[in-house]
């Protein structure tokens, strides 16, 4: 067994919820024995390193759910950690795009849930719009002043730091293999040994509902990959937009469309686009991993869901497969943007728990036993809420 003392605390996962909690662990109780562990070769090396960069506002989640109260504390909470730690982080604000009637009307909706979220938001007109964005066209638009963009693996990486300085450990390809509670506490074997703790922690992403099934968690959903495409437009076009652009989103879906995104290091991404994963980690284009495939092929929840969205995964594949396609998506609201200016970019993985009836999970969902909190599911925004989640799953673990 690795190391022979007994352990405090064991975290399985180090993207970037998986090090808030260990850290906010050695915040709330200086001198607790923590260790992370992660199969990458380095921290933050899935989810958390493979998307947006967006510190949301909160503008999109239903008002009282998880989403919405730890995304509103989770921006003012990066924000402040990354003023603290050096991590360079910028404020843009974003525009949320109406481009038609209806979705005017969807857009006084989302204003509606914002407001009951406590978002700072401010409705703006064509003229307007056109003031703020010269290159955008829309009928309306929502602006968030407060959406900030940042690099979230340099923000795992500092959290990594962190949890390193006040005493904790973080071991790196340890994939874990199994997990067995019992009333003394829990043992771990992973590549880098066994390690027996009080407590476990398990924030593993795209493989959550496999690490529950190895801690005896039952569990009624299936981890099923949504492969989020981008491209970036060429350095001479950055100054295309100064705001992130946003459509309106479809409310009956859990993706938020195709946007354009400054990011923190001056370029812009065009993206993403949502179709399903042939891979839970295969984030190069043409992954195929037999198992993950076998995962939800053989899940009647995954068929039941594709039925309901049959319309909009086949445009979404089209997109994939023709540029000209996913052109069409980000011409519908910056016309300026041609074939040309799509240039690659790394792809990220969405890591979507769905239920046997087809229904996505659309709140976080965290299951516990007497030793164990599993995050089950995180997708967007819990890059932006992190923090607060690790205060919530560490006020579990400290009630049990």
């Amino acid at each position: 067994m690795t190391g022979r003392r007994r352990l405090d605390l064991v975290v399985v996962g180090a993207g970037i919820v998986g090090l808030a909690t260990a850290r906010e662990a050695l915040v709330r109780s200086p001198g607790v024995d923590v260790v992370v562990l992660d199969k990458g070769d380095d921290v933050g090396s899935a989810q958390t390193g493979h998307n947006s960069g967006i510190i949301h506002a909160g503008i999109y989640y239903a008002p009282g759910s998880l989403k919405a109260r730890l995304c509103v504390a989770g921006a003012r909470a990066t924000r402040d950690f990354c003023a603290e730690h050096g991590v360079t982080y910028r404020t843009p604000g974003k525009l949320v795009v109406a481009t038609s009637p209806a979705e005017v009307d969807r857009m006084h909706a989302l204003a509606r849930r914002a407001a009951a979220n406590g978002v700072e938001l401010e409705e703006v007109g064509r003229d307007r719009l056109a003031e703020l964005e010269p290159r955008v066209r829309g009928l309306a638009a929502l602006l968030s002043p407060t959406t900030g963009v940042v690099d979230f693996r340099e923000v795992a990486r500092a959290l990594a730091r962190d949890v390193v300085a006040r005493g904790g450990r973080v071991v790196t390809r340890s994939a874990v293999r199994t997990i067995a509670e019992d009333a003394r506490g829990v043992v771990v074997e992973s590549d880098t040994g066994d390690y027996r703790a009080e407590r476990l922690v398990a924030c593993a992403g795209l493989q959550a509902d496999r690490v529950a099934r190895l801690g005896g968690v039952a569990v009624d959903f299936r981890i099923v990959p949504f492969r989020g495409e981008y491209y970036q437009l060429p350095q001479e076009r950055s100054d295309v937009v100064r705001h992130l652009i946003y459509p309106v989103p479809d409310p009956a879906l859990p993706f938020l469309g195709v946007h354009l995104s400054p990011t923190v290091d001056g370029r812009v991404t065009v993206g993403p686009n949502a179709v399903l994963g042939l891979a839970r980690e295969g984030y190069p284009r043409g992954s195929v991993t037999l198992r993950d495939v076998a995962s939800w092929a053989t899940y009647p929840g995954m068929w039941r869901f594709a039925r309901r969205h049959a319309r909009v995964g086949v445009a979404e594949l089209g997109a994939s497969l023709l540029r000209r396609r996913y052109l069409e998506l980000v011409r519908k609201y910056c016309p300026e943007i041609g074939s040309a200016d799509l240039l690659p970019y790394p792809a990220g993985i969405r890591a979507q728990a769905l239920l046997r009836d087809g229904t996505p999970v659309d709140d976080f969902l965290i299951r516990s036993t007497a030793r164990q909190v599993h995050v089950c599911n995180a997708p967007s925004p819990a890059a932006t809420s992190a923090l607060p989640i690790a205060g919530l799953v560490n006020g579990l673990l400290s009630r049990r």
